[in-house]
């Protein structure tokens, strides 16, 4: 049984030697493996990744590419985005419920962003994900998440998990109760998130 043709990828955030969210990512990937391709034998990354020796430091991006097994493994040093302000896009048909290294659909999304530096994309009404990452939005009390992302990334799911955040319907109109967004993903965690100023976020 083989459900899709595109590879998929997990990204892990390197620190000091660290892999970071490993059960996360280790779940996500095994699902992906069992859903797409049917292989149910339960593959542990914990003893698949290595650190090489020169990373035991510093930050680094680990990209692992997959499909039934595990095709590459690249770790690279680590450079954070500027991300500044999002602009709203609107698209009721993309599905992204699986990190397929196929994004042709998002880049097309991206490249309506005009003078904003990425996207936050809007499905039927509700507030899903930017172009690379999920989105918290904090009311002057609490942090807020989608409730309806295009795909619930492993750092999100484990800040849901501890209440850190929490998830909420948020539409267009809500955006008017908030101060701040913050871009979190594998590589982004909560404490050093990238904020964007809600009036950053443009129509």
């Amino acid at each position: 049984m083989i459900r899709c043709m595109s590879l998929l990828f997990e990204t892990i955030r390197l620190q000091d030697g660290v892999f970071i969210n490993l059960e996360y990512h280790n779940l996500r990937f095994n699902k992906s493996r069992e859903f797409h391709f049917g292989k149910k034998d339960q593959l542990c990354l914990e003893n698949l990744l290595l650190a090489p020796s020169h990373c035991r430091t510093g930050i680094y991006k680990c990209k692992l590419t997959y499909d039934a097994a595990i095709e590459n493994i690249e770790i690279i040093p680590y450079h954070k985005r500027f991300i500044e302000s999002v602009k709203l896009v609107e698209d009721n048909t993309i599905s992204y419920d699986h990190k397929f290294s196929d994004r042709s659909h998002l880049l097309e999304l991206l490249a309506m962003r005009g003078d904003c530096d990425d996207i936050l994309i809007v499905k039927d009404g509700f507030l899903t994900d930017t172009s690379f990452s999920n989105i918290v939005f904090f009311d002057g009390d609490k942090w807020v998440t989608p409730a309806r992302p295009l795909l619930r990334g492993t750092m999100c799911e484990s800040l849901l998990k501890t209440n850190i955040i929490q998830k909420a319907d948020i539409k267009v109109d809500d955006l008017k109760k908030f101060t701040i967004a913050r871009l979190i993903n594998a590589m982004l965690p909560f404490q050093t998130g990238t904020d964007i100023k809600a009036t950053n976020i443009h129509f």
